[in-house]
């Protein structure tokens, strides 16, 4: 109940209605406050953030460093692609570098050459131009062959699969040895926290308000912890209105794991009565009640303790009215 406007209505009205008697006193007059509305839905495990860590090149997958489950860096790497390919690519570039450092030199000999012919006088300088001008030229093309090299040695490093965010490996869809293309998805990594998301009926979202508490129930149906109620997203999907609970010891062992959750969707009016109020004989449990001078024992109906500042109340279906006096022990 901590956390819900009403909860503080509440216990205020409780403390109008019998301000002593929580304290210990004889008497607790009922009368109905308002008390929270509660939806039980699943909501499923999901991580915030669920990105794909894909290969940026073609070739096989020489090499897989993870599976599910596994807990991953941002930046690790996570698998290796190789690509023949780009060895041979890279061979051939070289091989013409070799080419055209040969007629480099041999260019520049006689660029040298010319020069020294020209203080001679014996060439003309339209000839040493176009020997300057091939110079250039197979300059420029020495430049543009080690360029692509770098291309190609890029491509090569591309090879390696990051991890785009820290986090969970969700998925593998791919084995080693397989054949990938550029841009398949190697692994589903989850990250940026966990949250509970829930799918509610879209006649509850004039209801819902971002900031409430929750309660996430375990197994046996007891309340095993709280969460907020963290977005809600303002697309209806299929009739139903999404929302998302932050919730801080979120078990992740399992991603996509129901649990069960109860929504506040409203208020409504109830009488409560502290637990220690109760009686239980043979299996029914009774309420002692001052009628005039008297005392009686009414048979109630009640539903499970719920804690209001601290005090075990539970809510009275059947067997009490508004305006009786409930003895306390």
């Amino acid at each position: 109940m901590p956390g819900f406007p009403f909860a503080r209505a509440l216990a205020t009205s409780m403390a109008l209605v019998a301000s002593t008697s929580l304290a210990g006193a004889a008497g607790l007059t009922l009368q109905p406050v308002k008390v929270p509305e509660w939806k039980a839905v699943y909501g499923r495990v999901e991580a915030r953030d669920s990105v794909p860590a894909r290969a940026r090149i073609g070739g096989t997958l020489s090499d897989l460093k993870v599976s599910e489950g596994d807990i991953v860096a941002a930046g690790d790497i996570i698998a290796t692609v190789q690509d023949d390919k780009i060895d041979f690519q890279i061979a051939a570039i070289d091989a013409q570098l070799l080419g055209l450092r040969a007629s480099m030199a041999n260019a520049e000999a006689e660029l040298a050459r010319g020069e020294e012919l020209i203080k001679r006088g014996v060439t003309t300088a339209q000839r040493l131009d176009a020997l300057r001008t091939q110079v250039d030229v197979i300059r420029n093309q020495i430049a543009a062959a080690e360029a692509q090299r770098s291309v190609v040695v890029q491509q090569g490093r591309e090879g390696t699969v990051l991890a785009p965010v820290s986090g969970k490996v969700l998925s593998v869809p791919v084995t080693r040895d397989a054949v990938v293309m550029a841009g398949e998805t190697v692994a589903m990594v989850g990250g940026g926290g966990f949250f509970l998301r829930l799918a509610l009926p879209e006649r509850h979202a004039v209801l819902l308000v971002e900031g409430a508490s929750l309660e996430i129930e375990d197994g046996n149906g007891a309340v095993a912890r709280s969460g907020r109620l963290a977005k809600i997203y303002p697309e209806i999907d299929n009739g139903r209105v999404i929302a998302d609970v932050e919730v801080n010891d979120l078990p992740t062992e399992f991603v996509n794991k129901r649990l069960l959750v109860r929504v506040p969707v409203g208020e409504r009016m109830a009488l409560l009565v502290p637990q220690a109020a109760l009686r239980s004989r043979f299996g029914l449990d009774y309420v002692a009640v001052q009628i005039g001078g008297t005392v009686a024992e009414r048979a109630v109906i009640t539903t499970a303790p719920i804690s209001i500042q601290g005090i075990a109340m539970v809510e009275v279906l059947t067997g009490l009215n508004s305006g009786d006096e409930v003895i306390l022990p």
